[in-house]
């Protein structure tokens, strides 16, 4: 096979070939996010298929856990392929993650539902999740070292920020993909078994990435580094065990990569579940909206990424973090506010009250999906959570009595889940919910949003600046990450706190945000974790955080 030469006769990549490298990186990384967020699009779906056998709001809060699992093992996929990249390359390793990430997302599309093989479903479920959070941890150092050892002095900003458009590229192609099956299909089919289709035609796109990937050479600035003999035998005690090192990957953290992550997540994923979640939006509604603003943000990566080869990489995603600390709740009330006014209207008029006994009340996220939250209270607060209904806390005058939940003048009984039947489990939750969505109608809160009432020129523009926000703090990182780490252990060094950043402080949101909302009683109340990492970022990182534009990256 024949590869594509990766420099000019005077040792600088041509544009065309420059070309040439983004677009193998980006359409694999494409492909590999496009593959990870199909699972976030589907959630609801997902819940159905392979969390049956808890109730609905427990089966959505273990989905969102088994979707969390993939990025909590990002960063133990950053060590395992970033010690590989370092140590043999960086073209063979990204080439090593696809493969790992594109098998594993076909198979789900052939997995058993929990209706059809019970427990077995979920685990193998969780087992791929687990597989595609382990390649995507090697996935993103490796593509956007290749691109920035490629890239002319000057231009890194640029060129890398083509990297960072993927990610939104995949959530947009797979909001795309959805969209086409259910049409063709319909929504009851697509339920049942379109949702499938995605996965299963994953396949294609896997086959023609390597095809192109197969096709590139290695980087050039890796292949100096290693014709030197000036490589490192032992990366991860080279990028972590020596304390000059180890603190910047601390400070990539903390100063950079967290706070990118929750507004990342935040703007897009978040914000999705936001509307169909919490507001009842309906789904293709929501999807196309969705993708509607990322098309039309989605050239904002490379603005960014361009302006920080110019101005710095620093001042622009500080810029972002403080605009988006300031700005997420009046966002994200208006955003309630244009897409179901009727659900405003009846938190203002009708509000709802739970009754119980504090020590009852869990907070309900557990990372290893281990807790069920059967307590009276805990299945009060998380249906309510899950009708997107504010409510205010009441303490019982009888310690360890069944909680109620008030609705104007209607006083509704939950019940205790511990030590139930399935049987017994099952017709008291339909009870409880039968009784609740009832008095709930009756003081006026919606069940869904009315399509009607969407305002969708207001709701694209809150979009818009929401993933505004993510172009900012997100289209110069790649830049700034590989400037501020040596050659020969870039891509171990980098990869580490992108992926605990955007593995944990970004993975875990939706988990965390709902669990929040489930505990407080305020829709809102889970703006509050990005907010608070955010802010923490932008502080740090103004402190410690050193500007890295001019920094020269071939230093061994």
């Amino acid at each position: 096979m024949t590869a594509y030469a990766t420099t000019s006769a005077a040792g600088e990549p041509t544009a065309r070939e420059l070309r040439t490298v983004v677009f193998a990186s980006s359409l694999g990384t494409v492909f590999e996010w496009y593959d990870f967020y199909l699972y976030g699009a589907l959630a609801v779906i997902m819940t159905k298929q392979f969390f049956s056998g808890v109730n609905p709001t427990a089966g959505f809060i273990f989905t969102l856990l088994a979707f969390a699992a993939g990025f909590a093992v990002r960063p133990f996929g950053a060590l395992v392929f970033g010690r590989i990249g370092d140590l043999v390359g960086r073209k063979y390793t990204f080439l090593i993650t696809i493969t790992i990430m594109g098998l594993s997302t076909f198979v789900v599309g052939l997995l058993p539902s929990y209706a059809s093989a019970g427990i077995i479903a979920p685990i193998l479920l969780i087992g791929l999740r687990l597989l595609q959070g382990l390649a995507l941890g090697g996935e993103y150092g490796g593509a956007a070292t290749y691109v920035a050892e490629h890239a002319p002095q000057g231009r890194r900003g640029y060129w890398t920020a083509w990297i960072q458009t993927t990610a939104t590229i995949g959530l947009l192609l797979s909001l795309i993909v959805i969209l086409l099956v259910k049409y063709f299909v319909g929504d009851d089919a697509f339920t049942a078994w379109g949702w499938r289709i995605p996965y299963l035609v994953s396949i294609i796109l896997l086959g023609f990435s390597l095809y192109i990937r197969l096709k590139l050479n290695e980087s050039p600035v890796f292949q100096r580094m290693k014709s030197e003999g000036k490589g490192s035998t032992s990366p991860l005690t080279d990028a972590f065990a020596n304390w000059g090192n180890a603190k910047i990957v601390i400070l990539a953290l903390l100063g950079l990569t967290a706070g990118q992550a929750v507004v990342w997540y935040g703007g897009q994923f978040y914000a999705l579940l936001f509307m169909t979640k919490t507001l009842k939006v309906d789904p293709s509604t929501a999807n196309i909206l969705m993708a509607i603003a990322l098309a039309l943000a989605t050239p904002f990566f490379l603005v960014f990424g361009a302006l920080s080869d110019k101005i710095g990489r620093k001042k622009i995603i500080m810029a972002g973090l403080l605009i988006a600390v300031l700005a997420y709740f009046p966002l994200f009330k208006a955003l309630a506010h244009f897409t179901n006014p009727a659900l405003e209207a009846a938190q203002a008029s009708s509000p709802v009250t739970v009754v119980a006994d504090p020590a009852n009340c869990s907070f309900q996220f557990n990372m290893a999906g281990t807790s069920k939250f059967l307590t009276s209270c805990d299945i009060a607060t998380a249906a309510l959570a899950n009708a997107g209904v504010n409510y205010n806390h009441e303490d019982l005058p009888e310690a360890g009595a069944i909680a109620q939940i008030k609705i104007g003048t209607t006083v509704i009984d939950s019940y205790e889940g511990t030590g139930l039947s399935a049987d017994d489990a099952k017709a008291k939750t339909e009870a409880f919910t039968k009784a609740l969505t009832e008095a709930l109608t009756a003081a006026g809160y919606p069940a869904k949003a009315d399509p009607a009432g969407v305002n969708w020129i207001m709701t694209l523009v809150i979009l818009f600046i929401l993933v505004l926000l993510v172009t900012m703090v997100y289209g110069p990182i790649a830049a700034i990450l590989v400037e501020l780490f040596p050659t020969r252990i870039r891509y171990t060094s980098m990869s580490l706190p992108y992926h605990i950043g955007n593995g944990w402080f970004g993975g875990f949101l939706p988990a965390i945000s709902f669990a929040m909302v489930a505990a407080k009683g305020d829709i809102y109340y889970g703006l509050w974790y990005p907010i608070v990492v955010a802010a923490i970022t932008f502080i740090i990182g103004m402190i410690f955080i050193r500007e890295t534009k001019d920094h020269k990256i071939d230093v061994w």
